[in-house]
């Protein structure tokens, strides 16, 4: 059963609900695709935060450097060398080209990372089967840090980049720290996470964009796991909706970004 965890003084000074969106590589690497969604996103009532992934530059940007980037089942291997160019890239340029963007838009944005104002700790992650480097889990969110630059009217935008507290920055994967941006938040605000990418929503069948399975739940996600209908990265951007619904967040939706403008109602939502 999901927890009521609202603390009511501090949603009515903020007296708006809270929407967290996070977008991937496919549309920050397509110039005319994020021009359009900052726009979505800059209209978007209420309060607001933007988490962003990085997309291919940082692979580019590393090969003509001579680093060799590895993946593992789609997962990148982050050692010392590629972390300082996964952090040039998310925390520098393709953070600050979508602020830059977002203040032409009249949204008054300002770029963060999890080390800065502490807002996001993580540890490196345990060397199981596979020793991902510089990979960081996150163990906590600094929400009232959060909530302070909300409630100046700043809009924060997360690169997928965080810290141990000790000086070192990790590599997080962006959905995972969305949802626990989302969780964490849901303190304070009615909390919606929208995941944003290429598709519609999760779809029934791969072929067919107009697919969309419009709510998931656990008995239905079940099903649609043993027909492999979900499978390989879907999977654990799934299980992220589920324990954030499961710890507090309010709504969860997943679709191409046009489901921000009200008019768009084809998405997927996420459910208990």
């Amino acid at each position: 059963m999901k927890k009521s965890n609202k603390k009511n003084l501090s949603f009515g000074e903020a007296g708006r609900g809270l929407s967290i969106i996070k977008i991937g590589g496919n549309v920050i690497e397509n110039k005319e695709e994020l021009a359009k969604f900052l726009t979505l996103f800059a209209n978007l009532d209420g309060l607001k935060i933007l988490v962003h992934g990085g997309g291919k530059l940082a692979t580019q940007l590393a090969a003509k450097l001579g680093i060799e980037s590895k993946m593992i089942d789609g997962r990148r291997i982050t050692d010392a060398e590629t972390l300082e160019v996964i952090t040039m890239v998310y925390g520098g340029l393709t953070n600050k080209n979508i602020v830059a963007q977002l203040q032409a838009k009249n949204c008054n944005a300002i770029g963060l990372s999890g080390a800065d104002g502490n807002a996001i700790q993580a540890h490196k992650r345990l060397v199981k089967e596979i020793d991902y480097g510089f990979a960081g889990d996150v163990d906590g969110v600094n929400n009232s840090m959060i909530s302070k630059l909300l409630s100046a009217n700043l809009t924060p935008v997360f690169c997928a980049i965080t810290h141990d507290g000790n000086g070192q920055l990790l590599n997080t994967n962006a959905d995972t720290i969305a949802a626990e941006v989302a969780i964490h938040m849901s303190s304070f605000y009615e909390t919606t996470l929208y995941y944003c990418f290429e598709k519609k929503g999760v779809l029934q069948n791969i072929n067919d964009e107009d697919s969309v399975i419009t709510q998931i739940d656990n008995r239905s996600y079940t099903k649609l796991l043993s027909e492999g209908i979900i499978a390989d990265g879907m999977i654990p951007k799934i299980d992220n909706c589920f324990n954030a619904i499961e710890r507090g967040v309010d709504k969860i939706c997943i679709g191409h970004h046009s489901m921000l403008d009200s008019k768009n109602e084809l998405y997927t939502t996420i459910t208990i």
